[in-house]
């Protein structure tokens, strides 16, 4: 099932946008299955499952890192990780930062913007965004390669198109202000529940779980 569930969702998804299976809720037998059928880009959020997951399966397993992260599991987290997509403070990121000089390192980070209509979700704004990248210099050993944004959970597809419009917006303007950042290339937007409408919107990778584990 769950190979064939990638099959329809790669033959549906342009080739040049990523797929990350979000493997955060599945077994290491699920994760296999999903790689045997070809996927090396896993998405997963809870930092204790995700370092035993990183060493119990293929070393050429992409990881991204997608959920809240406290600075206190940085450690469990930052040797395993691809890239962390859900930086959602500055603080955040002055602590990934001084993991990755400690270890020598630099970290590949999308920012999360916050876009959803529910105060419950985390992100960064428009403006704590723009301050960061003005100040990017402040970061030695960060990356920060692009965006991450999660819609309104809702069935009211305008909603969901206005929340992507106004990513792909700010996402657009960054790039325009400081093209010295040619890094800030990735737009990590859509899920099992919205990836048809983020298509609209051009993203450089989606989500998905649901969708591929059932």
């Amino acid at each position: 099932m769950i190979a064939d569930n990638l099959q329809r969702i790669i033959n549906e998804l342009p080739s040049e946008i990523s797929l990350v299976a979000v493997s955060k809720y599945h077994t290491e037998a699920e994760i296999l299955e999903a790689y045997s059928a070809g996927q090396r880009a896993f998405g997963e959020s809870r930092p204790q499952d995700f370092a035993r997951k990183a060493a119990a399966l293929p070393p050429d397993i992409e990881w991204h890192f997608i959920g809240h992260l406290q600075t206190n599991k940085l450690k469990m987290v930052l040797p395993h990780a691809s890239i962390v997509e859900s930086v959602d403070s500055a603080h955040l990121l002055r602590e990934i930062d001084k993991w990755g000089r400690a270890a020598g390192r630099t970290v590949n980070v999308l920012l999360e913007m916050h876009i959803a209509a529910e105060e419950t979700k985390q992100g960064l704004h428009e403006e704590e965004i723009l301050d960061i990248l003005f100040n990017a210099s402040s970061y030695p050993a960060v990356r920060i390669c692009g965006l991450m944004g999660m819609a309104t959970n809702t069935d009211d597809a305008e909603t969901v198109r206005a929340d992507f419009g106004r990513i792909r917006a700010h996402f657009d303007y960054l790039r325009d202000l400081f093209p010295e950042y040619t890094e800030f290339r990735q737009l990590s937007i859509g899920m099992s529940s919205d990836w048809r409408i983020a298509l609209e919107f051009s993203p450089t990778e989606v989500r998905l779980g649901t969708a591929i584990f059932g």
